[in-house]
């Protein structure tokens, strides 16, 4: 295990019990810092299935909760995006990577945030955060496709806790991310349809 590895494995120790212990709370903070600034894969979704088969009534706050500091962190990543330009990504991250993050926000829009905030790692949500407050996406609408995204994400995660109890996290990691990439796959389709369709409509007019 390289430094930077075991690094962040060492910051996962410390925020998980942090949510364990919090609640609700808990889980907005660690969603809020797996969002912005550290990268602690699944700790949210693994938080909320905990939380939930503890007091299942409760399945709609944690999920809530969790979605409020995901908006949080991921809204701290786009003002960061919006403040630094496109130069500074550009020097910071993969050429190829941009072009496609930048061609996907100019084709679909909403959709360049919504599919990959639905999708389990290793898809690299955080290069359309960053990339939609490059791109000059509106705060309102960036706020939307993240709420959307982020929170059917882990409402779906909690509901199912709630529904399976103590088996939730075998059943979760194996369906939810087949679940989110069939879902996905679907948004990707309409998407590319409605492009079609308006691209249709603008050479008959």
């Amino acid at each position: 295990m390289d430094r930077v590895t075991a690094f962040f494995e060492r910051i996962r120790e410390i925020v998980q019990p942090i949510g364990e212990q919090f609640g609700g709370p808990g889980l907005a903070l660690v969603a809020f810092f797996d969002s912005s600034f550290l990268s602690l894969p699944e700790a949210s979704d693994v938080l909320v299935i905990l939380l939930t088969t503890r007091v299942p009534t409760l399945w709609w706050y944690y999920a809530l909760m969790t979605t409020l500091g995901s908006v949080a962190g991921c809204l701290t990543l786009y003002k960061i995006g919006q403040r630094g330009g496109e130069a500074f990504v550009r020097r910071r991250m993969r050429k190829g990577h941009v072009e496609w993050g930048m061609a996907a926000f100019k084709k679909y829009g909403l959709l360049a945030i919504i599919v990959p905030s639905l999708l389990p790692p290793p898809m690299p949500f955080k290069l359309f955060v960053f990339l939609a407050g490059v791109s000059g996406v509106r705060p309102l609408t960036f706020i939307a496709a993240v709420v959307l995204g982020r929170g059917f994400r882990y409402a779906t995660a909690a509901w199912l806790a709630r529904t399976y109890g103590d088996q939730a996290m075998g059943f979760i990691r194996e369906n939810l991310p087949a679940v989110s990439i069939a879902i996905a796959a679907v948004l990707v389709a309409m998407g590319v349809g409605l492009v079609f369709w308006q691209r249709h409509l603008s050479n008959a007019s």
